[in-house]
């Protein structure tokens, strides 16, 4: 990265997915690479599974939180219609990493909008990288469906100009805070992450 280039990372999905967990996660190993680092986010009904965003920015320094749209050097959507959503906010030549687990919105089930037919699809007629991660499936072949944003961590690993062991150190130290054990399961969950968007790189 340029000395004065700012990394511009949009996170979007659903209250409970573990968003605004994985961000000040991603925030933290970016301070300690010796980043400035500013945050902002958007809850809406989190708890209730509406729709969460968390703007992350870092370099040398940085003015503002706010990733203006086509600014974005990566999206890492946590799920598929709330990538679609946010997909404009990407740069031409940034990437955007998708779950492509399905979670319908409050919004959606009250009738109040609908739930795109094929978001995946749509996602990629706009035009950027974009590898798809299974992160929902990668949770239950790990036995607990709560450890896709630790997959979604791994993902976004090998896209962010620090060591990925940065990330997973800190991953590890949050969980293992609160028994041991959580943090070598979610160990395994990044490690499995980064490996599914290795593997979804090269079959671009």
């Amino acid at each position: 990265m340029a000395e004065s280039k700012i990394m511009n990372v949009l996170l979007c999905g659903i209250g409970g997915q573990g968003v605004l967990t994985a961000s000040e996660i991603l925030a933290e190993a970016a301070i300690l690479a010796g980043h400035d680092v500013k945050k902002t986010e958007v809850a809406g009904m989190a708890q209730r599974g509406g729709v969460v965003t968390s703007h992350l920015r870092f370099g040398p320094k940085v003015f503002s939180p706010a990733i203006p749209p086509g600014q974005a050097d990566v999206l890492l959507a946590f799920e598929l219609a709330e990538g679609l959503r946010w997909i404009s906010h990407l740069k031409p030549e940034g990437i955007a990493l998708v779950n492509t687990m399905r979670v319908i919105p409050p919004v959606v089930s009250t009738g109040l909008f609908s739930y795109p037919d094929d978001p995946l699809a749509d996602i990629r007629a706009a035009g950027n990288r974009m590898a798809p991660i299974d992160a929902g499936g990668i949770a239950r072949e790990l036995g607990n469906s709560r450890l896709v944003n630790s997959i979604m961590l791994g993902a976004v690993a090998d896209a962010l100009p620090f060591e990925p062991g940065a990330i997973k150190a800190c991953l590890v130290k949050r969980f293992s805070a609160k028994k041991p054990e959580l943090g070598e399961v979610n160990a395994r969950a990044f490690e499995a992450g980064r490996a599914a968007a290795l593997a979804a790189a090269k079959a671009a």
